[in-house]
């Protein structure tokens, strides 16, 4: 009696129908039946399907948020202030200004090569992110927007968070189910799902006291987080499974709210108001876990990522860590269009008046997937999540 070990159906082709010998093949009438099916299993499988040997392996992405993740969608929103498709705006990118409000990658496309995602996430309003460039995810983030659907009023029109679920909803995944020949159920939970938003609600609202309600900052973090927690519950019911939530930044340190603070550092208000978001975001990754069965939730520190950079810059070699790399206009914090630009953008923290440089949004990509510091990453890593 003979007792075969099949690891792959290649392997065991190989065990089979090559090693055998012609005289064993004789006798034993059954093989050639054997081979048979092992060949026709090999290539039954579709190609983009994950084998059971593969059930760790991300298969894409999906990404909500702000300016912090967009990548081109506001290039495609009429009357929209919030758009960084010119130079000096992607310098270092391999396509240059494609609307992502830095020199180079933002956090989701660095993650996404750390995931061994083949491409860029690409952007939900472009035409052509459609057929089977979904595939591998998309991307819904939209500069100036918020959790809150009143939040980028001043910056024209954005997409708040709350459509761009709709958008992923209505349009992508009933399209993905498609392209997949699978239900969301079993497809989703192979997916991530980044969702970086919430600096807006602050400084392009609440701070700016626009609805002139005279809400305090704790019933307006209260708010915030009430919207943002159903927010994660819809993309649950959607089949999502794997969240990682990124932290606001430290918006009190960068150069816009600097040049206000006449030479006296951060600003502190607008820091302790992010930060009470903050907190509140983490304990989600701990409250939320009963409530959503089988989901895994991460929540990255990214405003103690680049706190501790501020602080101590020459760690990860930074230089300057209060001006902007790029000339930015004397009313607002975006780089001036086809204006001058640092030469060692390494060295900077910031590259416009808002916005970090690609080197700090790798040390915060890096921190997400790797980092062993509850500190940085909560209740685990990225890398971990991907694993689960």
């Amino acid at each position: 009696m003979t007792l075969f070990f099949f690891i792959s159906s290649k392997t065991a082709l190989d065990i089979v129908c090559t090693k055998t010998s012609l005289k064993n093949l004789m006798m034993d009438r059954s093989l050639p039946f054997l081979c048979f099916f092992l060949i026709s299993a090999m290539f039954a499988a579709p190609s983009d399907a994950l084998s059971p040997m593969d059930k760790s392996k991300i298969r894409g992405m999906f990404v909500f948020g702000s300016s912090v993740v967009d990548n081109g969608n506001n290039n495609f929103i009429p009357n929209s202030l919030a758009r960084v498709d010119y130079p000096p705006y992607g310098i270092d990118f391999p396509l240059g200004p494609t609307g992502r409000s830095a020199n180079g990658e933002n956090i989701a496309d660095i993650l996404g090569k750390m995931l061994d995602l083949p491409n860029y996430i690409p952007p939900f309003n472009d035409p052509s992110t459609a057929g089977s460039r979904i595939v591998h995810g998309v991307n819904y983030g939209s500069a100036g927007s918020g959790i809150l659907d009143e939040t980028g009023a001043v910056a024209g029109n954005v997409i708040s968070l709350n459509q761009q679920i709709r958008n992923f909803e209505t349009t992508t995944l009933p399209e993905l189910e498609m392209q997949l020949g699978q239900n969301s159920s079993r497809i989703l939970p192979q997916y991530m799902f980044l969702v970086a938003s919430g600096g807006n609600d602050y400084s392009l609202n609440y701070l700016l006291n626009l609805t002139r309600s005279n809400v305090t900052l704790e019933a307006f973090t209260a708010n915030l987080t009430s919207t943002f927690t159903l927010q994660l519950k819809r993309l649950y019911s959607l089949g999502a499974r794997k969240f990682v939530l990124v932290s606001i930044n430290p918006n009190g340190c960068a150069p816009v709210a600097m040049a206000s603070a006449a030479g006296e550092g951060c600003v502190e208000r607008i820091n302790n108001a992010v930060q009470m978001f903050n907190i509140q975001m983490r304990n989600l990754t701990d409250a939320l876990r009963p409530q959503l069965p089988g989901s895994g939730l991460v929540f990255v520190n990214a405003y103690k990522i680049v706190r501790d950079i501020i602080r101590y810059p020459s760690f990860k070699g930074f230089r300057n860590v209060d001006t902007s790399c790029c000339n930015v206009s004397a009313i607002g914090f975006l780089c001036v269009r086809g204006g001058p630009v640092c030469s060692n953008r390494r060295e900077y923290v910031y590259f416009d008046g808002n916005h970090v440089t690609e080197a700090v949004n790798r040390v915060i990509a890096t921190k997400a997937f790797s980092s062993n510091l509850g500190a940085e990453v909560y209740p685990y890593n990225v890398q971990k999540l991907s694993q689960i």
